[in-house]
């Protein structure tokens, strides 16, 4: 095992010193429609992230135990309307 990390290690170092001594400034220039189109990205992302995260909430509570599993309430209301006709 130990010379499976060290026959790794090497060439990821020597990659890793040609990468930072090769490597020159950049003169980019990024306009304001591009920062503006990244923060929609960014944005865009959290806010999908945190509608996933409310989705599956009530999930997880009643996985863990926090909350009881309920039953549907639309297929309950269905129900008691067909057995009172």
């Amino acid at each position: 095992m130990l010379r499976k990390v060290s026959s790794f290690t090497v060439p990821a170092a020597v990659a890793a010193w040609l990468y930072a001594t090769s490597t020159m400034p950049a003169q980019a220039y990024l306009d304001p429609g591009t920062g503006s189109m990244i923060l929609q990205v960014l944005l865009g992302g959290a806010a999908g992230v945190a509608l996933a995260g409310k989705l599956y909430w009530h999930r997880f509570l009643v996985l863990v135990g926090m909350r009881p599993a309920e039953a549907d309430e639309p297929a309950k209301a269905a129900d008691t309307s067909r057995a009172e006709n």
